[in-house]
């Protein structure tokens, strides 16, 4: 996992095991950022689940975000606490579809739970039948690098 600092000077890096529980902890959205077809950026909040040094998240099928980020197999992401002690992980990476339909709703179901508490809930129940009919992608960025910053005290 390469890690840089995004704050040289100002804060100290962030280790790779703080980096990894700021990721597998946090609840906030991902920002991720796309280009379109014109060139012009995109900006998604979206869900995600972070597992095995990848970020997981799912799109309706044939979305724009879907679109821009497997047309330009790159992608954009940050995922910034507004709550002092401010503290956040940004970073480039490569993205890809995953096609296999089980392994997929296990991914889903981690985001829901993440997200929602459990799956017994309008939003887990749509996404999970979206999945199962084929409507609904999860998607993989594997990042290049993570660019992390924290205001508070060293850990």
């Amino acid at each position: 996992m390469k890690i840089i600092n995004a704050l040289p000077g100002f804060s100290p890096l962030l280790t790779e095991q703080q980096v990894r529980e700021f990721l597998l902890k946090s609840k906030l959205n991902l920002q991720l950022g796309t280009t379109d077809e014109k060139g012009e950026p995109n900006i998604h909040p979206i869900w995600y689940l972070f597992e095995n040094d990848k970020l997981y998240f799912t799109t309706r099928k044939n979305s724009k975000k879907e679109n821009n980020a497997l047309r330009q197999n790159l992608v954009y992401f940050s995922i910034d606490d507004e709550t002092f002690p401010y503290k956040g992980v940004k970073g480039k990476g490569t993205v890809k579809s995953l096609d296999d339909i089980n392994s997929n709703l296990k991914t889903a179901e981690k985001i829901i739970t993440k997200y929602m508490g459990g799956l017994e809930n309008d939003i887990g129940r749509w996404i999970i039948s979206e999945i199962r009919q084929g409507n609904e992608s999860v998607l993989e960025i594997s990042p290049k690098f993570f660019s992390a910053w924290s205001f508070g005290p060293p850990s």
